[in-house]
């Protein structure tokens, strides 16, 4: 009896020191069998290919695939309707979070969050804040376009470059959206903070994806003495700069630095840093610390801003620039956020 008490209490021990073994082997050789943190980015109809809010997502997402050693995936819509089920095809393979890009994904995503209570969700752009898997990160457009809007109308006044004193400022907005008119209310007041009797021309084209009709739009404000356009507008946004191009007046970029698009044309960008907060909100869903609700991102933790100035521009306005962003964060200096 007590020989087979030994003989089972050795195969115990031999088997213990077998498996210690394997697992020091695996890690040793990168092959635990440890979850793989899987993050999944379903880009609006605008795609990453408009060179300002869904490629700055993107760009967040890579940044995250590479520093922190996660598995991502880029699902890009072509239309409205593929917003649920590319949400949907993504909470099926149990992406750990899923990221959803722009405003017009706000009911795609309650619906689909609700039908997969135990996954994790972030909507760029829209206020979600009662249910507690999605995260929400919303920005304050308003600062970046109030400060593209003191930049232009200061250069206005410098008499800088191709500028004609005119004081007329275009605007070419996408689609009608909270997100879109709080860059453009801001870049309103920022022009009339400087020029009070300046005027700003403000059109939409109502789409995000179709540059031809972004520089329609474009060209018809040029035609009444626009210097300046804004465009506030996605990929429809290309056709605005483009249009600027073509008639020797300035762009501003939006949502991330549009310089590289026509760097003789876009003399700054009113940048909302959507990578930032993507790469945020996926480093604190990894370490165990994603927060439901909304996250604001501001002047104060680099969120918004304004890109650099291109060649040329005077230090003047540069040291401008910085006395406003300083008023902005000190609270001196109320900006609307509605278009009127």
């Amino acid at each position: 009896m007590k020989k087979k008490l030994y003989a089972i209490l050795s195969l115990v021990i031999i088997a213990a020191l077998l498996l210690s073994l394997n697992v020091s082997w695996n890690k040793a050789n990168g092959s635990t069998s440890q979850k793989v943190f899987k993050v999944g980015l379903v880009t609006d109809v605008g795609g990453v290919n408009d060179r300002s809010f869904n490629q700055s997502a993107y760009e967040g997402l890579k940044k995250a695939e590479k520093e922190l050693k996660i598995k991502t995936t880029l699902i890009q819509s072509k239309q409205m309707t593929d917003y649920i089920p590319n949400l949907q095809k993504l909470a099926k393979a149990n992406y750990d979070l899923i990221i959803a890009v722009g405003f017009l994904m706000h009911d795609s995503v309650v619906t689909v969050a609700k039908q997969f209570p135990k996954t994790k969700f972030l909507i760029i752009d829209s206020e979600i804040s009662n249910l507690p898997n999605v995260a929400s990160a919303m920005f304050r457009e308003e600062q970046a376009g109030y400060l593209a809007g003191v930049a232009a109308a200061s250069l206005e006044k410098a008499k800088f470059g191709k500028t004609t004193g005119k004081n007329v400022f275009g605007v070419v907005g996408g689609m009608k959206i909270p997100p879109v008119d709080r860059y453009i209310a801001g870049f309103k007041a920022g022009v009339l903070s400087e020029i009070p009797k300046a005027k700003v021309i403000i059109k939409y084209t109502g789409k995000f994806d179709d540059p031809a009709s972004g520089k329609q739009v474009a060209l018809s404000e040029i035609a009444q003495g626009a210097d300046f356009v804004f465009q506030v507008a996605g990929q429809t946004g290309l056709g605005v700069i483009q249009a600027a191009k073509e008639k020797g007046v300035y762009a501003i970029g939006v949502d991330s630095d549009q310089s590289y698009v026509a760097p003789n044309t876009v003399v700054t960008s009113a940048m909302k840093r959507v990578d930032v907060a993507t790469y945020s909100v996926i480093k604190d869903t990894l370490n165990g610390k994603f927060k439901s609700g909304i996250i604001y991102f501001d002047l104060k933790n680099n969120g918004v801003g304004l890109a650099p100035f291109m060649k040329g521009v005077p230090k003047s306005v540069s040291d401008k620039i910085n006395k406003v962003i300083a008023d902005i964060k000190a609270g001196k200096i109320k900006i609307p956020t509605e278009v009127k």
